[in-house]
């Protein structure tokens, strides 16, 4: 048996991502959408949509969202009755994910229930809504009448900005150059970042080593395999 020092095996301990004002970073292709956010409650409609691709940060605006104005949370696929809502009488709805909507008729009642007690509502999806995902005309018609904000894909200086901080948050040193390589690399995605760096950090871990651009570009092979590396 070799001598050597037997690898360490990580303890899988969740990060759950920090969602307040403070953790958001921004960027030109979110600056329009946390201005409007942050705007609130001084907007021309109370019921407006935030698109964008997965992982450009929707979800993270919505809380910020939430936490201003006291919203209820739910999500596109578990939306409440009409009674529940005139239980909780929320003056602000944050709805997460409406690509998950399962009940359109819940959630044109929603939507007119916001608009008789002048409730504000924030919606995430990741396109706009068309007749082909959206089978009940009103609702259809509702939702292509609600103002639209959109986030773009991340640029390379947001997402060595998300690296920087995600390995800060794990309270990782990371070498200049294995940031700079992963930035340039990696899909322009939160999601991906946060993936890449937990993987890089478990990879570490094992290894008993520091994170190195050489270490990056291990762990990275592994996300070119997955299509979680951007073309050049």
């Amino acid at each position: 048996m070799g001598e050597g020092k037997p690898a360490q095996l990580p303890l899988e301990l969740p990060l759950e991502p920090r969602l307040g004002r403070g953790d958001f970073l921004a960027a030109p292709s979110n600056e329009a959408a946390l201005a409007m956010v942050e705007r609130w409650p001084d907007w021309h409609d109370r019921i407006l949509l935030l698109i964008g691709p997965p992982g450009s940060g929707k979800s993270h605006l919505l809380s910020i969202f939430a936490d201003r104005a006291s919203a209820l949370r739910i999500d596109g696929a578990n939306l409440p009755s009409l009674d529940a809502l005139n239980a909780a009488a929320p003056g602000a709805v944050a709805i997460d994910d409406l690509d998950g909507l399962l009940d359109e008729t819940a959630l044109f009642h929603l939507l007119n229930f916001a608009v008789e007690h002048r409730v504000f509502v924030l919606m995430t999806a990741r396109k706009q809504p068309t007749a082909v995902e959206v089978r009940l005309p009103d609702l259809l018609s509702r939702l292509r009448r609600a103002p639209v904000m959109e986030i773009g894909a991340p640029d390379d200086d947001l997402m060595l900005a998300v690296l920087d901080k995600l390995f800060r948050d794990r309270q990782l040193r990371v070498e200049a150059p294995a940031l700079a390589y992963a930035a340039l690399r990696l899909e322009r995605s939160l999601d991906a970042a946060r993936a890449f760096v937990a993987a890089l950090d478990r990879e570490a871990l094992i290894r008993r080593r520091p994170v190195t651009r050489a270490l990056a570009a291990q762990v990275m092979e592994r996300f070119a395999a997955s299509g979680s590396v951007a073309e050049d």
